[in-house]
């Protein structure tokens, strides 16, 4: 079976990880107006829309620190369980109080979900194909974020807030039902004994009892993710109020579609190369895509330059969350992809937290024409990352 790299198995947790994806994905664009239907106020409606995030955040390290150690199948069927359950509590919540709560409950269940099925992938895929496999698990992440929130536009605008959230819990529900049939269920990877320990020279210093909550060579690239996301995530919260605050003639809605449908492409068209090029050369290339991208919406006045960079910034942001996945993997080391795994995950958390803050920051406090250029500093900031830990990652 891992000698294929879309074997039975893998092609479940495929289709299983677009289903869990996609059940946020579909939520998020309507919990904060779902929470001020319910009587919420402004600033309790940026809460729960940022509470998912922040719990999954908070959540990572102890995820991280037992999922080398516990079946992938059993912490996923947990994930999917708390996310399933969310989902239902949003359906039955009565006031904003409620929907925070499940938010949390979704937090834990993302959290879990999101580190153990990915590590499981990585588990099945050949050494050699790791990139290209992970490349393809992204794939999907991406396709569900493409597609799954206008769903949930369309059946909030047709038939309500509550059915949304019903659809919601089929999709962890399906999830569900399909990593029943997966045969091999992620069980820990035999760990090296002192013997081998020493031959490397190494101390051993993961016995079972020792807590870990962060694979340290991980750390740099769990940086890097995290720059490269806060410019996205603070575009994903603000371009519309930007266009508009600089009365620009473009029509926003194009961004985003545009950005997934490129970002398929390139994942496609890329998928065999994760495997053959080296770090070094998907970080220089990224960061050239980045900085551009910033650049392009910083001096955009119509759709032509947007259009860019939506293609731009799916090179940039798109491709270094795939290439700093799978190469965060195999830094760790097979026994520990998955707290190897769950440090990526921080720092992808936390830039999809801190894009959104420091975009409001810039947004409220400096002339609205500098909100592209002071983000822009996230590139150089990755690249001086890179440089400080270039052995590593190359």
């Amino acid at each position: 079976m891992k000698h294929s790299i879309l074997s039975k198995n893998i092609l479940l947790l495929l289709i299983s990880g677009f289903f869990y994806f996609a059940s946020p994905m579909l939520v998020t664009p309507l919990i904060t107006g779902f929470s001020e239907s319910l009587g919420a106020g402004a600033a309790f409606m940026g809460m729960v829309g940022g509470m998912m995030n922040l719990c999954s955040l908070f959540c990572r390290p102890t995820v991280g620190s037992f999922i080398d150690r516990v079946s992938k199948y059993r912490l996923s069927m947990a994930g999917l369980l708390l996310m399933t359950a969310a989902c239902a509590g949003y359906l039955f919540s009565a006031s904003p109080l409620m929907v925070l709560f499940f938010r949390i409950v979704n937090g834990a269940g993302f959290a879990l979900c999101s580190s153990s099925m990915s590590t499981w992938v990585s588990l099945l895929l050949p050494p050699d194909r790791i990139g290209s496999g992970m490349g393809i698990y992204g794939m999907m992440n991406a396709l569900a974020m493409a597609v799954a929130p206008s769903i949930g536009v369309v059946l909030y605008q047709t038939l309500g807030y509550r059915v949304s959230f019903v659809i919601a819990a089929v999709f962890t529900a399906l999830a569900m039902v399909l990593i029943q049939f997966v045969t091999d269920r992620g069980e820990p990877v035999p760990r090296p004994v002192s013997s081998e320990a020493g031959e490397r020279g190494n101390k051993v210093t993961d016995s079972p009892k020792r807590l870990t909550l962060v694979e340290p060579k991980v750390l740099p690239i769990a940086l890097i993710i995290m720059l490269f996301a806060i410019p996205y995530c603070a575009t994903q919260s603000f371009i519309v109020r930007y266009t508009e605050t600089r009365s620009l003639a473009v029509t926003v809605s194009l961004f985003f579609p545009i950005y997934a449908a490129a970002l398929l492409l390139l994942r496609l068209t890329m998928r065999n190369l994760f495997d053959r090029l080296r770090f070094p050369v998907f970080f220089a290339g990224s960061s050239v895509c980045a900085f551009l991208a910033i650049l392009l919406l910083a001096l955009m006045q119509s759709n032509l330059p947007m259009c860019a960079a939506a293609v731009l910034m799916a090179g940039g942001y798109g491709i270094m969350s795939s290439v700093c996945q799978s190469r965060a993997i195999v830094v760790a080391g097979r026994e520990h992809a998955g707290l190897g795994n769950s440090t990526y995950y921080i720092g992808l958390d936390l830039g999809m937290t801190l894009g959104p803050v420091l975009g409001g920051l810039l947004y409220g406090s400096v002339d609205v024409r500098l909100f592209y250029p002071l983000l822009l500093l996230c590139v150089p900031a990755a690249v001086l990352v890179f440089f400080l830990n270039r052995r590593t990652l190359s």
